[in-house]
């Protein structure tokens, strides 16, 4: 069966409306940002009874997956019974490649994105004329929530092309009514002439660029402070506590998370909100969360850190079932935005985590370790290798542009023992020039493997 634009449930696509910073904040939200919880359940079960029925009559790899766990869309009587659902990971798209998991005719789907390929097959997503509305509105929402308002400019740094940071930061923000500079990543000295020039009131980048972006600022002698910015949305990697106050000391501005990966939708899935800074609001009534044990699978309370899943509610080109994120969190009660769930800021990935002689690391663990010795940049990488039996972990980060040579022995040294006593697990460490970190996208792959496969 071919779901037609009538089939579609209402997907309450209400944009912000306009407002000035003289409004007080509740009167800026949208009608479906004011909605009651009440509300939102029942509006969240229509939506999901009508996506399980989507999927099961349009694509095969769901109607088998369910079958096999002998459950069928009519089963779903309650929110709760998602749960008996089964599950949608990466691989389930890598073997459907490229176009299996798609629920409607190719002629309806009016964009592709995909990911790099480069640990394996492309994922590849796909939107229709109504999934890129929808698209546009909650990243309008977003932007709207991290502080932007209509008639903002906003300097979008995250990667056009395939990835879908900068296509949908563009689309959501010229749906908000802001003027967007299309910058995209790179070319960071043009990037600091643009921003001196143009003066954009927000910026879209992942803040790992960010950060060299301030350090092209004051390299020309231009104090970050003095621009316009006044709004930074940053995504598309985890962040500490440490850095959003490295941001917002550095550049004068506030520095906000949003959350999204191309599966689900893309950026624009949950947002932390200007006024508050606690976590990212979902947008529930677009993507339903949940938390699991990524041991036992089991669902987790609101409150508990696990893995994070995602079912889509509206999507009709990719719809996703119980989608396995692999980045972990806990949910926890709405505030700026009451009805909406948040998430707290993604700690790292379950895939992500090295296990190391019986110990758990974690990227953002040496983050915070790195942020806190003088004389290094926050762009690191751990190298995993094998010496014998033995897993053996080395962090390599970069030094600031002004760090002698001699400081970076006793940098290393630093980072060794605050490992140790922090994390409790002996890492080797390696201070390297400024840019030498490999970035793709305007971000650093954290974890690299050298450990042989056998």
């Amino acid at each position: 069966m071919t779901t037609t634009h009538s089939d579609v449930p209402d997907i309450g696509r209400t944009g912000p409306a306009p407002a000035t910073d003289a409004v007080p904040e509740a009167e800026r939200l949208s009608e479906a940002e004011r909605i009651s919880l009440d509300e939102l359940r029942a509006r969240q079960l229509d939506r999901l009874r009508w996506t399980l029925r989507h999927a099961y009559e349009n694509v095969p790899v769901y109607r088998r997956k369910f079958d096999e766990a002998g459950v069928h869309p009519d089963d779903c009587r309650d929110l709760a019974d998602l749960a008996k659902f089964p599950y949608t990971t990466k691989h389930d798209l890598r073997e459907a490649y490229p176009f299996g998991m798609f629920a409607v005719p190719r002629e309806r789907v009016r964009r592709l994105h995909a990911s790099s390929g480069t640990t394996g097959t492309p994922t590849v997503v796909g939107y229709t004329s109504d999934d890129l509305d929808t698209w546009a509105t909650v990243m309008a929402r977003s932007i709207a929530a991290a502080g932007g308002r209509p008639g903002h400019t906003v300097h979008i740094a995250y990667g056009y092309g395939l990835f879908t940071g900068g296509l949908g930061a563009h689309y959501g923000a010229e749906k908000l009514g802001c003027t967007v500079v299309p910058a995209s990543g790179g070319m960071t000295a043009r990037q600091v002439r643009l921003i001196t020039d143009f003066r954009p009131e927000v910026i879209m980048v992942t803040p790992s660029y960010m950060l060299t972006l301030l350090d092209e600022f004051e390299r020309q002698g231009i104090d970050p402070r003095t621009t316009s910015l006044r709004v930074g949305i940053f995504g598309a990697e985890p962040w500490t506590e440490r850095m959003r106050r490295e941001l917002e000391e550095r550049a004068g501005l506030d520095a906000v998370d949003i959350y999204g990966l191309s599966e689900v939708m893309g950026p624009g899935v949950a947002q932390e909100c200007a006024e508050t800074k606690d976590g990212l609001h979902i947008w529930e009534d677009h993507f339903y969360p949940e938390v699991i044990d990524p041991v036992d699978g089991n669902v987790l309370p609101d409150g508990d850190t696990g893995e994070l899943l995602f079912t889509s509610l509206t999507k009709q080109a990719l719809p996703v079932i119980r989608y396995r994120t692999r980045d972990l969190t806990a949910l926890r009660p709405g505030t700026a935005r009451p009805a909406f769930r948040r998430m707290d800021k993604v700690t790292g990935r379950s895939d992500d985590m090295i296990i190391l002689r019986g110990v758990n690391v974690f990227p953002t663990q040496i983050e915070e370790i790195v942020l806190g010795v003088d004389g290094l940049a926050p762009h690191f990488q751990l190298r995993l290798s094998r010496t014998g039996r033995l897993d053996e972990l080395t962090v390599v980060v970069e030094a600031d542009a002004e760090t002698p040579a001699e400081r970076r022995t006793g940098a290393a040294a630093e980072i060794v023992a605050k490992v140790k006593d922090g994390v409790g697990v002996s890492v080797g460490a390696e201070v390297v020039d400024p840019d030498t970190l490999e970035r793709s996208v305007g971000k650093l792959r954290r974890v690299v493997d050298h450990r042989p496969s056998t």
